[in-house]
């Protein structure tokens, strides 16, 4: 089977289902069987709500962990800071190494792992 359309609640093709199951409806998918020559229609409903309250998420990284970071060529100020606190540059990768604590230090951790740009 193979899904062929994925609407939410309020598009064309939902109507009668919101009126049906009101705000219990998340989506509706229609779901092509081309062995069966037949085409399903599906609802995803909410079947209960209860209190959650996430748990605080823990780094995963240990602050002395080697991580690669991407620092732009105009980013003068930042290279010079990340030289300062022990970072390398990386010319073949174009990238700057040095510790999860550092780059958190430099308001930068957010580009770990980032390789595009």
């Amino acid at each position: 089977m193979e899904t062929r359309l994925t609407l939410r609640p309020g598009q064309s093709g939902t109507k009668k289902l919101v009126q049906r199951y009101g705000e219990r409806l998340v989506r509706v998918r229609y779901l092509c069987d081309q062995a069966g020559g037949r085409r399903l229609k599906t609802v995803e409903l909410i079947v209960e709500s209860v209190p959650w309250q996430p748990r605080p998420r823990h780094s995963r990284r240990r602050d002395d962990e080697i991580v690669a970071v991407r620092i732009g060529w105009a980013e003068t100020d930042l290279r010079e800071r990340a030289r300062r606190l022990g970072g390398v540059w990386r010319p073949a990768q174009k990238l700057w190494e040095l510790t999860w604590a550092n780059a958190k230090r430099l308001g930068i951790a957010d580009r770990v792992g980032q390789t595009d740009k």
